[in-house]
């Protein structure tokens, strides 16, 4: 059976996305940067490396075909070596895109949606035989929340419009079966879950998870901006961040999740009663 390497295998996506390769019993090399602390379930191969460095890559290559590839860069500057790389060992590549990305729009004006498609544009050019998912907003962003909830109940930033979130598992079962099934190729699968929620919807969901009111309290953009800031994040990144709180409403719901695993969407209800200890 083919091996399949998964870069971004420690973060909420590509973690799941090993997790559920491994259950169906599918070989698994993951693709980390520190292969010393990384802990992942038993039978991954680990291959230590960073898609900023293309030669760590090229090793971790060896023998597969399959890759599932996460960019954890704001811009696609890197993007034409590692993709390189990638196409002189492997033939399929499957890609985590987002659902923001307009096919209609010359150029993108919000900077993660014009990442994903500058990503796009080079991975549809790279010769590999590719395939990929836009993801809406991904549950998991909420585990971000836990600190302030664990401290007094109150999530505290700034608004974003409501969106069908999806759950990280559902994106990850969808990726594993383009990963290991055919008739996938050139094929953008939009995924979303099944309601639109609000931030302020989420909040109160995860509180009746945990069984404690919660709430969401809406913070001016400069002052979130100035948090951030503070806190030390890079003015690329914060920028890239705020930029989400002037995305348009979108009640874009998609069956594609049920399409392709033969199971409904999950809901972010669902989603906060699988994560209650994270925020207990």
């Amino acid at each position: 059976m083919t091996q399949i390497l998964v870069t971004g295998a420690t973060g909420n996506v590509g973690r799941e996305v090993v997790t559920q390769l491994v259950s169906a019993g599918v070989p698994v090399r993951a693709f980390v940067r520190d292969a010393l602390t990384t802990r992942l379930p038993e039978g991954v191969e680990i291959a230590a490396g960073d898609l900023s460095e293309p030669e760590t890559l090229e090793r971790a290559l060896s023998g597969i075909t399959t890759v599932f590839l996460v960019w954890p860069f704001l811009t696609s500057e890197g993007a034409p070596a590692v993709l390189a790389t990638i196409a002189g060992s492997a033939r399929r590549l499957v890609y985590l895109s987002s659902s923001g990305v307009d096919d209609n729009a010359e150029r993108q004006t919000d900077p993660i949606y014009r990442l994903h498609a500058d990503m796009e544009s080079l991975i549809t050019a790279s010769g590999l035989e590719w395939t990929i998912l836009r993801a809406d907003t991904i549950a998991s962003n909420a585990l971000g929340w836990a600190g302030q909830i664990r401290q007094d109940g109150v999530v505290r930033g700034p608004d974003i419009a409501p969106t069908a979130v999806v759950h990280q598992a559902d994106v990850a079962a969808v990726a594993a079966r383009v990963l290991t099934g055919d008739g996938h190729v050139g094929a953008r699968y939009v995924l979303t879950g099944p309601q639109v929620v609000s931030r302020a919807d989420q909040v109160r969901m995860i509180g009746e998870a945990i069984g404690r009111p919660l709430r969401f309290e809406k913070v001016p953009v400069e002052t979130a901006r100035e948090r951030m800031l503070a806190d030390g994040r890079p003015p690329a990144l914060v920028e890239a961040l705020l930029a989400s709180t002037r995305r348009p409403r979108s009640d874009l719901i998609t069956s594609t999740v049920e399409e392709i695993t033969g199971r409904p969407a999950r809901t972010f209800r669902e989603w906060a009663a699988d994560h209650a200890a994270d925020f207990r």
